[in-house]
């Protein structure tokens, strides 16, 4: 078997080694740069850009991105297998949105089930079919972001409608190849009302074989990179939904729908 496809190229800017976020067990994350959307929250900014750059962290630039092969990266994965076995956990890709490199995030996924290491994506499904048809034979777990359902709304906080993400959300339930969840970051001001989470949590209980959705709270951890960047945050009069408001809408979500609620993750 042929394994010219490890020696494809991406741009990541971090690998984060012993997660336990962003699907199950204990997990290396690989960021890749890049991403179609600009949401006003966005805690990783250094990723949205495709291109390598400079960022300032406590007073001393750091360059952000890096050019490696899928066998560098898995390289490194490897290396936490006890950790997987144990833990039932594995590779997750993240972004940015990794399917702004497709190639990269094949060839990431492939070398890791041949690995026998499970697979996670964490997207938004902005992209064509086609590109996410191909990588779901490889992928164990779609952990797919969505974020309203009014398209017009999120084109003014993501820079983008909803269309093709729901579409695409749709599709991936209905081809049965992939267990797919649902997670909803929860924005102050743009999606937070048990209203707008209801419709997106209807949404998802509408999708056969999805069984649970994730309420990520808004934070403010990734506010400082946007002055590292030169950049101006949007939202800085924001802040985080109290625990009691977060566990209000977890039970709604639980008594409105047959999905399992979890906050965070």
């Amino acid at each position: 078997m042929t394994t010219d496809y490890l020696q494809t190229k991406g741009r990541i800017f971090d690998i984060q080694r012993y997660s336990i976020h962003d699907g199950e067990g204990i997990r290396t994350i690989c960021f890749l740069k890049g991403c179609v959307l600009r949401c006003k929250w966005c805690c990783n900014p250094e990723s949205q850009e495709y291109g390598i750059q400079e960022m300032t962290v406590n007073g001393r630039k750091k360059t952000v991105g890096r050019d490696v092969t899928a066998a560098q990266v898995l390289e490194i994965v490897e290396k936490d297998r006890p950790y997987y076995n144990r833990s039932g956990g594995g590779l997750t890709l993240s972004g940015g949105e990794s399917l702004c490199q497709p190639e990269f995030a094949g060839a990431l996924l492939r070398g890791a089930k041949a690995m026998g290491i499970r697979t996670a994506m964490e997207s938004m499904g902005c992209a064509e079919w086609r590109v996410i048809e191909g990588i779901l034979p490889d992928l164990d777990h779609y952990l797919m972001d969505i974020k309203h359902m009014n398209s017009e709304k999120h084109r003014q906080f993501t820079g983008r409608g909803n269309g093709l993400m729901l579409e695409n959300a749709k599709r991936i339930a209905a081809s049965g190849m992939t267990r797919l969840s649902i997670r909803v970051p929860v924005i102050p001001g743009f999606n937070h009302t048990p209203e707008e989470i209801g419709e997106i949590a209807a949404f998802a209980d509408s999708l056969p074989g999805v069984e649970d959705i994730y309420l990520l709270p808004y934070h403010r951890l990734g506010q400082d990179k946007y002055e590292g960047l030169g950049r101006v945050y949007e939202l800085p009069h924001i802040l985080p939904p109290e625990p009691e408001y977060m566990e209000m809408v977890k039970r709604k979500v639980e008594t409105d729908t047959g999905l399992r609620c979890q906050i965070g993750g």
